[in-house]
């Protein structure tokens, strides 16, 4: 038998307001289910959720898994979006040749790495 991922969970204070961000983020269109207040808010993206539940502990270190996004758009357009949503920028591991990518936290803290296009790869191999 073999599993498939179907959600990826992260805590978060608010559920409801860092799933609007994600949201945007992924251009996905929230749940009608999906209250203020409610203990778990998700974001559907491309065959999974990205699911967002309440805690209320906080963030002591560095997450232990996160996401990998992949923009449609270039590595910098995206950082740059990413910025006017209320990300900020963690590490900045882009290099001179245009490899490298941007780890990212959301406005919870929770890191994201954005990673160059598929077209931005496919021109420097």
């Amino acid at each position: 038998m073999t599993s498939r991922v179907r959600t990826v969970t992260f805590d978060a204070h608010d559920p409801y307001e860092i799933a609007g961000f994600w949201l945007q983020v992924l251009k996905a269109e929230r749940p009608d289910d999906d209250n203020p207040g409610d203990p778990y808010a998700s974001v559907p993206a491309d065959g999974l959720t990205v699911l967002f539940e309440q805690n209320n502990d906080e963030k002591v270190v560095k997450n232990r898994g996160h996401l990998d996004l992949e923009p449609e758009t270039t590595r910098d357009e995206e950082v740059a979006w990413l910025l006017t949503l209320g990300a900020t920028i963690a590490h900045d591991h882009r290099e001179p040749d245009g490899t490298g990518w941007v780890t990212m936290q959301d406005p919870e803290g929770n890191e994201f790495c954005v990673l160059r296009s598929a077209a931005e790869r496919a021109a420097t191999s």
